[in-house]
């Protein structure tokens, strides 16, 4: 890879870590206190909704809630959802601060995610990876997709050869949209139908 990329973008859900079961308690928290006694939410449940942009898994998990009680209940699951993973985090991958540390003398590391805004940061902070990275975006800052959050990165970095990983079949259609090579984080929540490059662990990065 040396050879070919100066920067890698990463996908966050699937790929850096897997935060499904504490999301999962947020937003059974969150459907509780709303009176929503039909809609369980599991960390499997989750894992099938990573990538989604945000307003989509709303679409996905409550078809029929529309106005202020949807806005209400997305309002709730966010605020439950970032208190908790301040308090308790998520999974990291094996070995991702330890690749991190070999690829970051190498590349410009970014990450790109679906996510709301704050997200990207209390990951970061809750595992103090915020040296290894020289930007980031989510779909919660400007609502921008996946693909124009990309572009957006590269851009406003000066990357001249870069390659997004992700773990989902939307981050591949993602990193298409936005012109730049794709990897797919195999280990993750999601597969992709495509003959793309693929790692089995994070690690294997460094040896690609």
């Amino acid at each position: 890879m040396t050879n070919t990329y100066d920067s890698i973008i990463f996908d966050l859900d699937g790929t850096l870590w897997d935060s499904t079961q504490a999301i999962a308690t947020a937003w059974q928290q969150a459907v509780r206190e709303a009176g929503i006694t039909d809609v369980a939410i599991t960390a499997e449940r989750v894992r099938g909704l990573a990538g989604m942009p945000y307003d989509a898994i709303y679409d996905k998990l409550f078809p029929e809630m529309k106005g202020e009680q949807r806005e209400k209940l997305q309002k709730l699951c966010a605020r439950l959802e970032m208190e908790r993973l301040k308090e308790q985090g998520g999974k990291l991958y094996p070995e991702v601060k330890e690749t991190l540390d070999y690829l970051k003398g190498k590349y410009k590391l970014a990450i790109v995610s679906n996510c709301q805004s704050g997200y990207i940061e209390t990951f970061l902070e809750y595992h103090n990876l915020h040296h290894y990275f020289t930007d980031h975006d989510c779909y919660g800052n400007r609502g921008l997709s996946k693909a124009e959050n990309i572009v957006e990165v590269v851009k406003r970095n000066n990357m001249k050869q870069a390659v997004y990983i992700g773990d989902t079949t939307g981050d591949y259609e993602a990193s298409q949209k936005a012109q730049v090579p794709f990897i797919l984080a195999a280990y993750g929540f999601g597969t992709v139908a495509a003959d793309v490059k693929s790692i089995d662990a994070f690690s294997d990065l460094k040896l690609l």
